[in-house]
Order: C-alpha cells, then structure tokens, then sequence
C-alpha cells in the first residue's frame, strides 16, 4: 500500500475513532455540557445548538489523530460563510492578551481588518505544516488561478505533553479533510480536533463552543465562540472555587510551602494557551471588532485565567453580515455597520458564551493518554458537589 494511501487510512481510522469515542462519551461516561450542571453564564439565550455555528454560515470540520501511543493531536477549521473567503472576505480583528505563541496571519488580519482563509487551529509545532496545506487547499479552489499571494490564517497550542509534538503528525490529508468536512449544526467538543492533546487547569482540555442570541429589541443579533483551551490558573465556575476545593491549581505546591514557611521546588505556574474564535452576525466593522474580540479576555478572566507569562491568549472575531462583507476586486466598499452605541448587548453576549464555552471544553473532555502520560478529565461527580454548595443545580427536567 501507498504512503499517501496509507496516511488516508490513518486518517479514516482517526474520524471513525471520533465518532465511536464520542457516542461513547455519551453513553458510558456520562461527559455533559455546562448547562446540563446548571451553568449557564450571562442572561441571553443560546442559539439552537449553542455553538459558533449558530452563526448562520458558519460551519466546523474537525480531524483527530490518534496514532499508536504516542500522537495525540488533530485539526480543527472554521470556514465563516459557504463561499470562496478569498473572494468575498469578510471584517475581522485579532486581540492579543498575551503573545507567547505562534498565530501564523495575524499581523495582515490586524493590517487590512479582513480574513480571506478559513482559520485552522492545530498544535504549535504544526502551524507551519497547516498553513502550508491551506495554501495548497485555498489555491486549488475555483477562480484562484492568478492569486500569486495568501495570507493563510493559523492558531495554535502547545499539546506536547500528551502528543508527541515533535513528530509534527499533522499531515496535508487532515487538514484538507477539516476543510471539506466543514458543517453547520451541532459541533463535537472535548477531546477531539485540535483539542485532542491539550490541558486546562490541570485537568483535560480541549474544544468547546457556546452562543448567544440576542433579543430582537437589542437586534436580534447572534454571538458564536469556539475554544481551544490548553491554559492554567485556578478555576473558577460561575464563581464558585472548583480549582481549590478539588485541590488542584496553578501555585499550589507553593502556596503550601509558604504555609509551611519552607522552600521547595517551583510548581505549575498556569502556563499554556488558549485560542478563542468568535463569530457574529451582527454588522460590524473591523474597528468594533477588534472592542469585541478585547472583551473575550473578561470571559476567560471569568473561569481564573490570569494570562501567565508562558500562555498565548488570542482572540480573533469576525463578522459574517452581507452589509460588512468585502469583495475582493471591489474599487469601493459601500458597507452598513452598527453604531458604536449599539454594540454593547453583542459584547456583553460574547463575554458570556466565552465563559461557557470554555467551561465546555473542559466538561466534555475525556480522559486522555499518550506519550507515556495520562491527563484526567474533570470529575463530574465531584463537580456536581462544589456547584450544588455554591448553589448551582442543573434544571429540572
């Protein structure tokens, strides 16, 4: 058999594994999002499948590679309208909360205030490998005959302890398959994609999705995020101390030797990275994105992220709308934007589907083990005890 033919099969294998792994997860493991456990931040409602894709356009393709014991890792890519983004673009900006990382893009985002490529996001090492795929991907599509530039848009996280990142296993053949994979509905979330080998406040991470939609008197807009947590710092949900009643945080071993008034070794410091994507249909113009996507870091301060020095905090928001959208070879952009004054029900909305969405993230990854370590996913049962003392139940059914 072929080596290209053989990588396919890995691959099949891979997103046969994500399938089996994620009905199992329903079944066996019990995994549930935040609002099963009565976590629920913010007081607008969720879109239907209280994703991104809730954007209306918007749809997600994931790839898992689990190969032997050793790879752990995956891709995962958000295409923000069914057509070609190189010929239509849409208004986007990037927000830095902390730049310890790789956001293959970034700089022309920010530049020109556009994407014209769909966003991946993988591992770190992996990031250039990704980019050049997309590349190859974007080019051989219809009407990119002439198209002698491309700024291919990557984000990543560093899953070196779970997968083994120096193999950089991330192949052409997965990344083309999360591209044409894409869809709208329902998107999988945990251990899965780029979040099959990340970390988060000690426990597995992974990605997770949440929306918002806004009440037709505030415009009807709808928020859409997706995450890809692999951070630390010690977890908070909706307020209540999880991180220290489950004993286990950034500074832990530290703040004990200072009880203790002795000197030791030093511990996890909260390092690591988290990527944030949001979505909207509302019409805004890359300046107002730019606020917006600012306003993600309230929604990570929120779940007791603090941006340690070794963490990359990135957020990139877009906006969907017609009246924004941008054509390629336009001479002129006639565009028709919300005001100022009318954007504050949006970032209120994406500041709350920020917080859940990491929240299920973590909620609704698995267990995990490869590269000779083995990362726990967050114990429900005991979570369920700390939020029912604070006084959060899940609702009645």
């Amino acid at each position: 058999m072929s080596k290209e033919r053989c990588t396919i099969l890995r691959c099949l294998i891979a997103l046969s594994l994500v399938a089996c792994s994620f009905s199992a997860v329903a079944r066996d493991d019990a995994r549930v999002r935040a609002r099963d456990l009565g976590v629920a931040p913010g007081i607008f409602a969720p879109g239907t499948h209280n994703a991104i894709t809730d954007v209306a356009g918007v749809r997600v393709g994931q790839v898992t590679l689990k190969e032997g014991d050793t790879v752990r890792t995956g891709v995962t890519a958000i295409l923000p309208h069914p057509g070609n983004v190189y010929r239509s673009r849409v208004p986007a900006a990037l927000h830095v909360g902390n730049g310890f990382g790789k956001f293959i893009g970034s700089t022309q985002v920010n530049e020109l205030g556009e994407l014209e490529t769909p966003i991946l996001l993988t591992c770190t090492l992996c990031v250039w490998k990704a980019a050049d795929a997309m590349a190859d991907w974007m080019l051989a599509q219809p009407d990119m005959q002439q198209v002698r530039s491309l700024n291919v848009v990557v984000g990543e996280t560093n899953d070196g302890g779970l997968n083994d990142i120096r193999a950089r296993p991330v192949t052409a053949d997965a990344v083309r398959h999360a591209l044409e994979s894409a869809k709208e509905g329902a998107v999988q979330e945990g251990s899965v994609g780029a979040g099959t080998g990340t970390v988060a406040f000690g426990w597995k991470g992974g990605i997770g999705t949440s929306s918002r939609r806004l009440p037709a008197s505030l415009g009807g807009w709808t928020v859409g995020v997706l995450v890809q947590s692999n951070f630390g710092g010690v977890l908070q949900v909706s307020g209540a101390p999880v991180g220290r009643e489950l004993d286990r945080y950034a500074f832990q071993n530290a703040v004990a030797l200072q009880a203790d008034d002795r000197h030791g070794l030093a511990d996890d410091r909260g390092d690591g990275s988290i990527i944030i994507v949001i979505a909207t249909d509302a019409p805004l113009s890359d300046r107002n994105l730019r606020r917006l996507a600012s306003r993600g870091m309230m929604g990570l301060g929120r779940t007791g992220s603090s941006a340690s020095n070794g963490s990359g905090d990135y957020v990139l928001a877009f906006s969907t709308a017609e009246s924004v959208r941008r054509t390629f070879d336009a001479p002129r952009l006639e565009t028709s934007e919300l005001a100022n004054e009318q954007t504050s029900a949006v970032f209120q909305a994406s500041v709350d589907a920020v917080e859940e969405a990491i929240y299920n993230s973590l909620f609704m990854a698995t267990t995990v083990s490869g590269n000779g370590e083995t990362v726990e996913a967050i114990p429900l049962d005991r979570l369920r005890e700390i939020l029912r003392r604070h006084g959060i139940t899940p609702p009645a059914k």
